[in-house]
């Protein structure tokens, strides 16, 4: 079983190593946690700084974005279908 850690926990660890300049190595013996793991939660706050460690089921803003744009995109596919369909079936009706 693995423990799971917040998102405060996390981003004050990081911190504590950016900003005390405290080794991986020592944080990761005074707090238990392997230095593997520090060094990941740095890569990712590097990457998304304060949009990092959001966890299961949320997504960051860009991809959040982009999956409301997919959706819209389905959505108006969706509509074009169901008006050519209408199209269709009243371009029957005249003649």
């Amino acid at each position: 079983m693995s423990i799971k850690y917040d998102k405060a926990f996390k981003i004050q660890t990081v911190q504590m190593i950016q900003e005390e300049g405290k080794a991986v190595a020592q944080v990761a013996r005074e707090l238990g946690i392997s230095a593997n793991t520090l060094f990941r939660w740095l890569a990712e706050y590097k990457q998304d700084g304060g949009e990092a460690f959001l966890g299961k089921g949320h997504l960051k803003t860009e991809d959040q974005v982009t999956r409301e744009l997919q959706k819209r995109i389905r959505d108006l596919e969706q509509e074009n279908d169901i008006l050519k369909k209408a199209m269709h079936y009243f371009a029957k009706d005249r003649h």
